[in-house]
């Protein structure tokens, strides 16, 4: 059957080249990596795009998300084809949870003011990260080129996103992998603990790294990603 494709899918404020260190690694070791756009349009779309994305591919698939991508991942995991969820600072919900309600429960560390609304012109609503606050909040371990890169190329993301409960829980039927920085400020690392122990995934703590791990220890992050690979491909094969 063949070892799975690794489809890496980026959460919001952010796009699908914050995943090139981590590309990089896994390719170098002869894997199939795709790391295809998360529409950020909202749960129910962003699952339905992704599940298109796997529904296309020959053969097994380890699902990795980040962040927001991890709920995506959960919702859009259930196809058949799926051997494997990676989670990367990601957030996991039950069936019927939303971001804001794991949120709620576990706080997130960051202080003050930080999301910035956009109404567009059909009436809808974006939200974005203020600029001034993108480095010391999400990669406070990255230099500051690279972080002010990424604060004024981040991708907004439908305000409604984080308030759509998960239409599904591919972790209650999937092995998953967690990996995730005690300094992440965004996502609580108590909120981490919580969500993969409920998943029963095989987690990596990172000391002092913040919520763009795979950007900042693409080492750790792809040695976990090729832990879910092995271990999916040998449970296909038994």
């Amino acid at each position: 059957m063949g070892n799975p494709t690794i489809v890496l899918i980026h959460g919001a404020f952010g796009d699908a080249s914050s995943w090139r260190p981590v590309f990089d690694r896994l390719v170098g070791d002869g894997h199939t990596v795709l790391a295809p756009p998360n529409p950020l349009r909202g749960l129910p779309y962003d699952a339905s795009y992704t599940a298109s994305v796997i529904d296309q591919l020959d053969g097994p698939v380890v699902l990795v998300g980040h962040s927001y991508g991890g709920t995506v991942i959960t919702v859009a995991g259930t196809s058949d084809k799926v051997a494997g969820l990676v989670y990367v600072a990601g957030v996991v919900p039950d069936e019927g949870e939303t971001v804001n309600s794991l949120q709620e429960r576990f706080p997130s560390l960051a202080m003050g003011p930080l999301v910035r609304p956009t109404v567009l012109p059909d009436g809808s609503v974006e939200a974005s990260i203020d600029p001034a606050r993108f480095h010391d909040v999400f990669c406070a371990d990255l230099p500051d080129a690279d972080a002010a890169f990424m604060a004024i190329s981040q991708r907004s993301v439908s305000a409604t996103a984080f308030d759509d409960p998960a239409a599904a829980a591919a972790w209650r039927s999937q092995p998953s992998w967690a990996v995730f920085g005690t300094g992440d400020r965004p996502v609580a690392p108590d909120l981490h603990r919580f969500q993969y122990e409920r998943a029963d995934s095989t987690v990596t703590e990172v000391e002092g790294a913040s919520h763009f791990l795979m950007l900042s220890q693409p080492d750790v992050v792809a040695g976990v990603i090729r832990e879910a690979v092995m271990a999916s491909a040998a449970t296909r094969a038994a």
